[in-house]
């Protein structure tokens, strides 16, 4: 048995931090180790960044970093539950809605945290927790789905529109309270956003209309995976 002094500790707590600061700093992650439990802090700020590069200017979620930490997550039988705070933009609909469909079939328990905005995209990346908080000044804007660059005017693409659309709805009202047809009014709503269709919403109003769980901040949002976690079956 190897006996560890009292400076050998310091320094091995030391390479922890650094470590911790290092993930951070990269790729907006830490797990926190002096804790109740062993919970996995997760960021999704910025624009989520899909197949194609954004300019270096751009604050940017990037998927491929995204995935395969989650995947890590939940294969990590020490890492006891996840916490996804979100100030996004929005960003590419495949990769934000692929993100969000991997959280949403994970075992590890899971809640989000909606603070400064959960905007486009960041609807679903919001709602595919197993519980949602949102803090009262965040809002989030709800709109149908839009593409840049050349489209081509054909019914094809019309149609693929349509099923991305379908896709994002159903995995909303899937995962939230809200119905379909009061998520489509919201999201095809005139007069509200300047150059678009949609409407954007405070917390307050995201809890009452079924989308977000709970009106909260960090320490609502941490109290809760803790229940999760300690009510997590013995045979899991």
């Amino acid at each position: 048995m190897k006996i560890v002094s009292g400076n050998e500790n310091s320094g091995q707590e030391e390479k922890a931090t650094n470590s911790d600061i290092e993930r951070i700093e990269t790729i907006g992650e830490v797990v926190s180790h002096n804790s109740k439990h062993l919970i996995h802090c997760l960021t999704i700020i910025g624009q989520v960044e899909g197949h194609y590069i954004l300019p270096p200017q751009n604050k940017t979620t990037k998927y491929e970093h995204i995935i395969p930490a989650l995947v890590a997550i939940e294969q990590d039988l020490s890492i006891e539950g996840l916490v996804i705070i979100l100030n996004t933009v929005g960003g590419d609909v495949e990769a934000g809605l692929a993100i969000a469909e991997l959280v949403a079939s994970m075992k590890t328990p899971t809640v989000s945290l909606v603070v400064g905005g959960g905007h486009s995209i960041g609807v679903p990346l919001a709602v595919c927790a197993k519980r949602s908080f949102i803090v009262p000044t965040a809002t989030m804007t709800i709109h149908p789905v839009r593409m840049n660059g050349t489209v081509l005017g054909v019914p094809q693409t019309l149609s693929y529109f349509d099923k991305m659309q379908e896709r994002i709805v159903s995995f909303v009202t899937g995962n939230s309270k809200i119905t379909e047809e009061r998520f489509k009014e919201l999201m095809m709503q005139t007069g509200e956003l300047v150059m678009d269709v949609g409407t954007t919403i405070d917390g307050e109003t995201a809890v009452k209309e079924g989308l977000i769980d709970e009106l909260g901040g960090l320490s609502q949002a941490v109290e809760c995976l803790y229940k999760l976690i300690e009510n997590v079956p013995k045979e899991y």
